[in-house]
């Protein structure tokens, strides 16, 4: 009876503790989930580095992606070790949207890192698509779009080299392109072989399909005229070579009045003077044409049709006549196509 007693006035303090540790194992394990389901997804996101942020440019956000390294950015966006990158000053933002919708088809947008020259740029496209640009200071002026040839064009493409041989330091496979481009196919396959440096002529001479890849002989100038807005490097010994070789040529030849040049001069020069030390692959000249050969050639257009790979609007100058010219032939796709690209519509 006495056992009786003690069990029964037992029962009810057992019950209690065992519903109170019950209730806290529950919203212990609660709480687990919650975190596993939700916080460590987003620990490889830069916005885990920044708890404090918010989508909006008028917001600490600002101050944030203000310190957000290459490093960092790199390693956000890279997908098996490889980036797709461009370089972009805010004047540009409408190219910069429609190559991503080309990309985008491919299923590739993902691994691009938009370099942004201005803050503009930096704000603008964090706000939308948080952690896919980085800025690398000094910041430039970002109110005008420059034309090739200007001293502001200068200033924005001969930082190229110094961008991706950084990116090559820290380890990654890189694609660079100029956002006057549009991918029509994808574009990875045609990187055959294991070389350091892939590349196009910018010549308007047409080649057989079946044409050589190797670096081409130089013009009566003495200089070959390879294209410097669509390059993919590996991070080689050879690769890093060319970059380096690139930045002395562009620094001994500053822009000037009499002078006024850009970065792929720079580049040819590099390639001639390192051609011993690196091994390149020149592109099919069908499936990466330059704008000089797929816009004015009309003949060849329809003889290659079905194998261009990457449109190149150059051979033109200024935003507006690019803007036409895409447009006269479907390729610019932002007016449709907004919300294909990871920004959206554009306001």
């Amino acid at each position: 009876m006495e056992k009786q007693k003690l069990f029964s006035s037992a029962s009810p303090l057992s019950h209690s503790s065992t519903s109170i540790l019950s209730r806290n194992g529950l919203l212990l394990l609660i709480t687990l989930l919650v975190f596993l389901g939700v916080v460590l997804p987003w620990a490889g996101s830069p916005l885990f580095l920044f708890p404090n942020s918010t989508y909006s440019p008028s917001s600490s956000l600002l101050s944030n992606w203000h310190d957000y390294s290459l490093a960092n950015a790199a390693k956000f966006v890279a997908k098996n070790g490889t980036l797709i990158v461009c370089t972009v000053s805010y004047p540009f933002f409408p190219f910069l949207n429609n190559w991503l919708i080309s990309v985008s088809r491919q299923k590739h947008q993902d691994k691009v890192l938009v370099i942004a020259e201005d803050y503009a740029t930096l704000y603008k496209v964090n706000s939308k698509w948080p952690g896919h640009a980085v800025l690398i200071p000094p910041a430039l002026d970002s109110q005008n779009a420059h034309n090739f040839g200007s001293q502001g064009f200068f200033n924005l493409t001969s930082r190229r080299p110094e961008h991706l041989l950084q990116l090559l330091e820290l380890g990654y496979n890189v694609m660079y392109n100029d956002v006057d481009m549009v991918w029509l196919q994808d574009p990875f396959p045609y990187l055959e072989g294991n070389h350091d440096v892939y590349f196009t002529d910018d010549k308007t001479a047409i080649k057989s399909l079946s044409h050589s890849h190797d670096l081409p002989p130089p013009g009566t100038n003495g200089e070959t005229n390879i294209c410097s807005c669509m390059i993919f490097l590996r991070p080689t010994n050879g690769a890093k070579v060319l970059m380096k070789q690139w930045i002395k040529e562009l620094h001994a030849q500053p822009w000037s009045k009499s002078n006024q040049g850009n970065d792929q001069p720079g580049f040819n020069w590099a390639l001639g003077k390192t051609a011993h030390q690196v091994d390149v692959y020149l592109l099919s000249q069908a499936a990466f044409p330059t704008g000089g050969v797929y816009f004015w050639n009309k003949t060849w257009v329809k003889e290659t049709k079905g194998k261009h790979v990457i449109i190149h609007n150059n051979y033109i100058v200024g935003f507006d006549n690019k803007m036409k010219r895409f447009r006269q032939f479907g390729l610019w796709l932002v007016d449709d196509h907004a919300l294909e690209s990871p920004l959206g519509k554009l306001e």
